[in-house]
């Protein structure tokens, strides 16, 4: 037995910023009964766990209901960041270890687990994602222009800086790599005239786009293509190209075909907008603790994260040029608090929908890794654990005659004046 942790947990207890209470094995109680925070434990094994701060062994037995966890997700995300043993970006970052993450890159991603992985998030349910996003579900880092935005407004917000930047125009070639349920693509062409194409691997947001299309009377120049990106046609480039939360399922080993695969579907000159989460670390691909193999095995198989810096490498290596780069770090915080706040105000309302397509347990053990997952990556964006970057970059037309910025080679202006008028 290892009760003799018990100690050490009381002792632990006292110093986290929200009262917890932690309920042992045989029923003995620690901590405040009033505690906002409870934590209700049937396994000596799971104290351990406790002790050593692995978090995400303790969110896998939550999920899988051998831990009990009670409070608002606010009050126990305050309490995970005190629980932790260190900094959670830090990673074995030996020439071994990187040989082991790039062989493990490789055969994650082929086109076949790529959409397997898609789908496997994406298709859960679109009434549980209706559920907690905006009315819009644009299932990405919004921008809060002004504090006193709502979520909605601020994601519309997002959706016009993303086509300010691309500077789209009537009638240009738009493609959206990853395009979700469809809010760019409608956005870009019915505020700014662009003929756009969308490719997605989700089942399920393919159709609902195809939905929407056909409502809007929008089928003359907007299409939606259940496609992977690899299998894009190169024979008519695109002016201006987006992608948007995508590129984090393309996997390190992938990036820079990934890249190359952008630089030839985009016209000569023309401008592409990358927006996808960054790791907070130099050399980590995940967070530790275990916090990055829970999201992997319960929210996103297969998903990796690069340091800014190495996205760019990979970016200029494919023969396209970084002109503009934005942190939005403290955006995508605020948003999955909305979300998680959203989440948390109908969580029967979720049970339900979620019932609806898989069963009761199965219902529940989706909700409680979400309800996880939301507040634990708002949580790990303040804390500057992980990031997220909008990088536009151009492909260099290498043409050095005269233009409105003599060495320019693209339509980009150098100069962010355009963005913001």
């Amino acid at each position: 037995m290892i009760r003799h942790l018990v100690p050490d947990i009381q002792s632990r207890i006292t110093h986290l910023p929200a009262d917890v209470a932690l309920q042992l094995p045989q029923g003995q109680r620690l901590g405040s009964a009033n505690a906002p925070v409870k934590l209700l434990f049937s396994n000596w094994s799971s104290i351990a766990r406790l002790k050593a701060g692995q978090i995400g062994a303790l969110a896998e037995e939550y999920v899988e209901g051998k831990l009990q966890l009670e409070g608002a997700m606010r009050d126990v995300m305050r309490a995970v960041t005190k629980l932790l043993p260190g900094n959670p970006v830090e990673s074995d970052t030996g020439w071994w270890s990187s040989l082991l993450r790039r062989a493990k890159s490789l055969a994650a991603h082929t086109p076949a687990k790529d959409a397997a992985q898609i789908q496997f998030h994406y298709d859960v349910s679109d009434a549980f994602y209706a559920l907690w996003l905006d009315p819009r579900r644009v299932y990405s880092c919004a921008y809060y222009r002004n504090p006193a935005m709502t979520l909605a407004q601020a994601q519309e917000a997002k959706l016009d800086h993303i086509c300010r930047k691309l500077m789209l125009q009537p009638g240009e070639r738009f493609l959206d790599i990853g395009a979700g349920w469809g809010a760019l693509l409608l956005w870009a062409a019915e505020h700014y005239g662009v003929d756009a194409t969308g490719i997605t691997l989700s089942k399920n947001q393919h159709a609902y786009v195809q939905r929407l299309i056909e409502q809007k009377g929008l089928g003359g120049r907007v299409r939606m293509e259940l496609r992977d990106y690899r299998e894009m046609p190169e024979d008519q480039p695109f002016d201006k190209i987006s992608s948007v939360g995508m590129f984090e399922h393309v996997g390190q080993a992938n990036m820079h075909a990934y890249f190359g695969k952008i630089m030839r579907l985009l016209t000569p000159g023309g401008l592409v907008m990358n927006h996808g989460i960054t790791a907070g670390g130099l050399e980590n691909r995940q967070l530790g603790a275990g916090m990055g193999d829970f999201i992997e095995k319960y929210i996103f198989p297969g998903g990796e994260l690069l340091h800014v810096s190495a996205v760019l490498e990979h970016l200029s290596r494919a023969g396209l040029e970084m002109v503009d780069t934005e942190n939005l770090r403290p955006h995508y915080a605020r948003t999955l608090w909305d979300w998680s706040d959203a989440l948390e105000a109908r969580l029967d309302e979720a049970r339900q929908v979620l019932a609806e397509d898989g069963g009761a347990e199965r219902a529940e053990k989706t909700l409680r890794a979400y309800r996880l997952y939301l507040a634990g990556s708002a949580m790990s964006f303040e804390q500057g654990w992980i990031s997220l970057h909008q990088m536009l970059a151009t492909r260099p037309t290498g043409d050095m005659r005269e233009a409105e910025v003599k060495g320019a080679q693209s339509v980009y202006p150098f100069s962010r004046d355009y963005m913001y008028r």
